[in-house]
């Protein structure tokens, strides 16, 4: 336990990514900085580590993309096709998806921010590089780039993890392991003074001008997730990391901040049936099975439940997984034949998969254990149902089924190239939406929509930016401009900026 009064300027609570971008903000702007986080350090990064490490933001040419990437040559340059992905086209994706519900000032904040804050990621040593593995396709001899999404960090999630650790260490920023945050102190007038932590030694204090909390939703809490999300959450896997609890809220709300978002909704995808309940820090995000756009999902009654091609995967991943958790014994199949197997991601090839393969479609099912008859029927009517019409994977391509229900929109090709692949699933919980009310500059707010004196928030506690689903890649741009924003308003409270 750390001996006599400790006090600094800003103490930030979390270490993925948008903790450490408020660390990194608020150092660079002279203060003192402490990152505080619960988990050993084995486990460091929060639910960073886990992502792919993409990032969603508004560029108007290309040449922004190319500035961001560094040493490419003109011929790689060339090899590429890349669309601009202009403010109006982020804003139009985040409210499409958040059924225009996604609070007006955070998405402003967001997008307007999102090139300028890629920009200061380079300032602090992040590498990106083009998403071509996941975000691409080979066109007419180039990579064709598609749904908005096109940079990921070097490494991906653990990569990013990295980069803003090892800039922190840099910085010389202290980060505490071990050392879980329990209690905001504030005075008589509601200003927050100070932070209560139990470290390994046990419980002590810390003065603080400013309190940043950028310590994860609550997804890895069981009790939570059946409170707010309703039943059967309980019985989702987590995900990322099981250190993310919801304490960061809880410890704002006890001290009057506003709640705020959608509290029963969250980020899900489709993870692999054998996953275990948590995250693996060995497999990382390889768990997760996104190229479901190419081929068909059914239930354990061999049935159809959603519109495999309504959109490009990185606006339907999210959303998806919820799907899945509300069939019977949270389980479905993706299912692929071999044309589909040149558009399937890496993930579909790791050791740790649970998968299936059979010459017919009987057999599969037999191997899946599912409804043979209602499988077999499922695949009859779809094939029958599919239009004759050009498939491109780089577009939203139109080639649909007609007369069934759920209709497939786009990229339907009959399931008729056997052998046939099959690939179980259920519902991976990554982040929940629901947070605290903050304002543009991540300060938080109190019941009365008035500021917390000493109080911001950044990365999954920022309530009410994501409704029921979000587009790919925003979740980790909005814990950079948001941790940003936070550090900076800390170290301007504190009197350093």
């Amino acid at each position: 336990m750390p001996e006599g009064n400790e006090r600094f300027d800003v103490v930030v609570v979390g270490c993925g990514n948008a903790a450490l971008c408020a660390a990194l903000a608020a150092k660079e702007n002279g203060a003192s900085v402490l990152v505080l986080e619960k988990a050993p350090q084995e486990w460091r990064g929060g639910n960073s580590y886990f992502t792919g490490g993409l990032f969603r933001f508004a560029f108007d040419n290309v040449d922004e993309v190319f500035d961001l990437v560094g040493d490419m040559s003109d011929t790689e340059k060339s090899g590429v096709e890349i669309k601009p992905y202009t403010s109006g086209g982020f804003f139009g994706d985040l409210y499409r998806l958040t059924d225009n519900m996604s609070d007006p000032d955070l998405a402003n904040t967001l997008i307007f921010n999102s090139l300028p804050t890629m920009k200061w990621l380079r300032t602090k040593n992040v590498r990106f590089v083009l998403a071509s593995g996941r975000q691409a396709f080979k066109v007419g001899g180039k990579l064709r780039f598609w749904g908005g999404l096109v940079l990921e960090a070097v490494g991906g999630g653990v990569g990013l993890v990295d980069f803003l650790i090892e800039r922190a260490e840099k910085d010389e920023i202290e980060i505490r392991y071990a050392s879980k945050a329990t209690r905001l102190i504030a005075d008589r007038m509601g200003a927050i003074t100070g932070i209560e932590v139990r470290g390994e030694n046990g419980p002590y204090e810390i003065e603080a001008d400013a309190i940043v909390l950028g310590a994860g939703g609550f997804q890895a809490n069981t009790e939570m997730r059946c409170r707010y999300l309703g039943p059967d959450w309980e019985l989702a896997k987590v995900r990322g990391t099981p250190y993310n609890t919801g304490e960061g809220i809880q410890m704002a709300l006890e001290v009057g901040a506003q709640s705020f978002g959608h509290w029963s909704s969250s980020h899900t995808v489709q993870w692999d049936l054998g996953a275990p309940p948590f995250g693996d820090r060995k497999v990382g995000e390889s768990f997760q099975k996104h190229s479901y756009p190419f081929g068909l999902i059914v239930n354990i009654h061999g049935q159809r439940f959603v519109d495999e091609g309504a959109d490009f995967r990185n606006y339907t991943y999210a959303e998806y997984g919820r799907r899945v958790l509300r069939q019977p014994s949270r389980i479905a199949w993706q299912i692929f034949d071999q044309k589909c197997l040149p558009l399937m991601r890496d993930e579909y090839r790791i050791r740790e998969v649970t998968k299936c393969a059979s010459d017919t479609l009987k057999g599969l099912a037999e191997q899946m254990e599912i409804d043979v008859e209602g499988f077999v029927k499922t695949i009859e009517e779809y094939n029958a149902a599919v239009q004759d019409t050009e498939f491109n994977p780089t577009i939203l391509d139109g080639k649909k089924t007609v007369g069934i229900d759920p209709p497939k929109s786009n990229w339907a090709q009959k399931m008729d190239a056997p052998p046939y692949e099959a690939y179980g699933v259920t519902a991976g919980i990554t982040f929940t939406f629901g947070g605290l009310r903050t304002t543009k500059d991540s300060q938080v707010l109190d019941a009365e929509n008035k500021n917390v004196p000493g109080l911001f928030a950044c990365g999954e506690l920022v309530g009410g930016l994501f409704y029921y689903n979000y587009p790919g890649g925003s979740g980790l741009m909005s814990g950079a401009v948001f941790g940003k924003l936070a550090g900076e308003g800390a170290a301007r409270h504190a009197g350093k900026a």
